[in-house]
């Protein structure tokens, strides 16, 4: 049992020493993926979320996205024909009025029509009228990309 070093595996107990313990230079970046990965779930779920909450089944098309740099007024049609301007119902009337109010600029505002598949075309067609009778010019018909 006598060797020596006390069960060091050899080398007579002497270790290398740089002077003192230097400095660590190395990132630990484990906790930062992890906060990365949190963060990355957390919008995965909540991007779904963030659209206009009138439930709207958009048609499908090949078209490319259109790429905004401010936030667009959005006016949805539902199948029963009833207008929403954002998440507030608003009557065919009133839908100047309303989308004037929230107009930053005025006619030349950016406004995205949602109308659901099984919405009457003519509904979807007189909001468009209704819009682009009022001097709107930038109106764009939302739908979805079709998958593949």
């Amino acid at each position: 049992m006598g060797g020596s070093g006390g069960g060091r595996g050899g080398g007579g107990g002497r270790r290398r020493r740089r002077g003192r313990a230097g400095v660590m230079s190395e990132i630990n970046v484990t906790p930062l993926v992890d906060v990365m990965l949190v963060l990355l779930i957390v919008f995965m779920v909540a991007a779904p979320m963030m659209t206009v909450g009138v439930p709207i089944d958009l048609p499908k098309t090949q078209a490319q996205e259109l790429n905004s740099q401010t936030q667009p007024i959005t006016v949805a049609v539902t199948p029963e024909g009833v207008i929403y301007v954002g998440e507030d119902v608003v009557a065919e009337a009133d839908l100047i009025s309303t989308v004037s109010a929230l107009a930053v600029n005025g006619t030349e505002e950016r406004i995205f029509l949602r109308g659901d598949t099984s919405a009457n075309y003519g509904s979807v067609m007189r909001v468009m009228g209704i819009l682009s009778g009022a001097g709107f010019t930038k109106i764009g018909l939302i739908t979805e990309r079709e998958p593949g």
